[in-house]
């Protein structure tokens, strides 16, 4: 055989299979979407639902095709941690709390802790407790622990190795986040949070501040 490369015959490369033609999503994968979406516990993905759909159905389309088919209904599909799930319609909750009892909240103590992860994460137990300015007790750490709300996230390369916390997907579903990025800014929160300013009216006339023009 020559060893003149122009002589050495050319190895077909191998074709990669043709994928099939994509086509509109029908109504046996709008079905076999909705039953998954409502069988699942947490957020259904394009990706998970893509493993149950015939190769030449669009799962991203199938999801979107039964958010319309579920808009306005009393039952939606919304957008939660990285996948959806169905949630009832934001403005009939007012009057379902009159038959359906509320979750129990989490403790305020809880609240706070999870609200410093969620915005400063990644962060040790230390940096927690000192932006709360108090220690944090290992049953608070363990109540979001078992919600599932926080998870370890690594050490942190300091002496000791600290474990650094931060949220879960189940932290953005329990909140119907998308993502982080949809938390409400911080300032934002410090304004709600403010007591309210009293009306004039609701002043005592001996506290009032004096009239333009007035001396006190």
């Amino acid at each position: 055989m020559s060893d003149d490369p122009e002589q050495i015959p050319a190895v077909p490369e191998a074709e990669a299979p043709a994928r099939p033609a994509l086509r509109e999503p029908d109504e046996d994968s709008l079905r076999l979407a909705e039953a998954l979406v409502f069988a699942s516990a947490e957020p259904v993905t394009a990706r998970g639902l893509a493993r149950v759909l015939p190769d030449d159905i669009d799962a991203e389309a199938v999801l979107t095709a039964l958010r319309a088919r579920y808009a306005g209904r009393g039952v939606e599909l919304v957008a939660a941690a990285n996948g959806v799930m169905f949630r009832s319609a934001l403005d009939l909750a007012p009057r379902l709390r009159k038959v359906i009892e509320s979750p129990r909240r989490l403790p305020r103590v809880a609240m706070e802790t999870l609200a410093i992860v969620a915005y400063h994460q990644p962060m040790t137990r230390p940096e927690i407790e000192h932006i709360r300015g108090t220690a944090l007790s290992q049953q608070t750490l363990d109540s979001l622990l078992e919600l599932n709300l926080i998870a370890p996230k690594g050490r942190r390369e300091t002496p000791g190795r600290p474990t650094l916390w931060g949220t879960t997907p189940e932290f953005l579903a329990h909140f119907g986040l998308k993502d982080l990025r949809e938390l409400p800014r911080r300032e934002d929160l410090l304004l709600e949070t403010a007591p309210p300013k009293p009306a004039p009216e609701a002043i005592p006339a001996d506290l009032q501040p004096p009239a333009e023009g007035q001396t006190a």
